[in-house]
């Protein structure tokens, strides 16, 4: 069943209606109305159409979080082969919040890093809602450091509010965790390729997407923090969180124009959640793109530009 989010109304109603037409009309107690089924179905999708070409910052926000959008697992189905996940980071336990192995992604072999948000209240509970813990980090550094050896791509996918700030996060050092991944994807010998799915979230996001080629989906977002945390810090009022996500400058569409990242790969009409199929292939042609934009370099060739990339964001002439 689908879930509309506040600002769908207009379109849930419409849609509604196509499909309580569509009922009569199979149960054979309605008169031909397959023109009035039509015309409303253009309806609907005119307004969707409309409604997502004007999306506010906060709206695409919360299509960043819708439940129903893609997570890792679908990605890790739909693009890649032979997928083997490792666990553990060989220091503490295994976090579920990233998911990591090797596969093969149009024949050739890549390690693949990511968040799992989870689709159901269990899964959700057992990935921790995405927000990984210090040995989730350190489970990728141990991850990036075989791919390093064996010169393998590197491909993130990130959706994640952040990493878990829980008291025994902390006390196992989330923050050392954090900081040596981001310093293993700088590292690198490999390309490596970083894609924000949904929400891309404070170092827990940066820790990943620390890539030769940043990419993120339409109406996904990538932030320092979230709105509602920024809302609470400048005006203490978590009610400014629009305010907030407006001003924070957050969306692919800003972040692009500001050299953040580096491409912005198309959702269908009223987001990934509506035809996760088509955005899974969008999002598989944009890595084999960024892949090909960087065979041939050499490993100080590709540092240097990850590094050089990294120390460009922020600076003016």
């Amino acid at each position: 069943m689908r879930s509309y989010l506040d600002f769908e109304k207009p379109v849930a109603e419409l849609e509604a209606k196509v499909e309580e037409l569509r009922a009569l009309s199979a149960s054979g107690d309605g008169v031909a109305i397959s023109d009035e089924v039509q015309r409303l179905e253009i309806k609907a999708s005119e307004a969707l159409t409309a409604l997502y070409a004007n999306l506010s910052p906060w709206q695409k926000t919360l299509v960043a979080r819708h439940p129903q959008r893609p997570h890792f697992a679908d990605y890790a189905k739909g693009l890649f082969e032979d997928f083997t996940p490792l666990a553990g980071d060989r220091k503490f336990g295994e976090d579920e919040a990233i998911i990591g192995g090797f596969a093969r992604f149009r024949g050739e072999a890549v390690c693949v890093l990511g968040h799992e948000k989870g689709s159901s209240t269990e899964t959700r509970i057992r990935h921790n809602f995405g927000m990984a813990r210090p040995e989730g980090y350190r489970k990728a550094v141990r991850l990036m450091e075989l791919a390093d050896r064996f010169e393998v791509p590197m491909i993130a996918l990130v959706d994640t509010a952040g990493a878990y700030p829980g008291i025994g996060a902390e006390e196992r050092g989330q923050a050392e965790a954090i900081a040596r991944s981001t310093d293993a994807c700088l590292s690198l010998s490999a390309p490596n390729v970083a894609v924000i799915i949904g929400e891309g979230g404070s170092g827990g996001a940066i820790a990943l997407a620390t890539a030769n080629k940043v990419l993120m989906l339409e109406h996904a977002i990538y932030s320092v923090i979230s709105p509602e945390g920024a809302a609470s810090i400048l005006w203490r009022d978590t009610a400014k969180a629009q305010d907030a996500a407006t001003n924070m400058k957050i969306t692919a569409q800003d972040l692009l124009k500001f050299g953040i990242i580096d491409s912005i790969v198309k959702e269908p009409s009223g987001g990934a959640h509506r035809d996760p199929e088509a955005v899974i292939a969008g999002t598989g042609e944009a890595i084999a793109d960024a892949l090909s934009s960087l065979a041939g370099l050499s490993p100080g060739e590709l540092r240097k530009a990850r590094r050089e990339k990294f120390l460009a964001i922020g600076r003016s002439l």
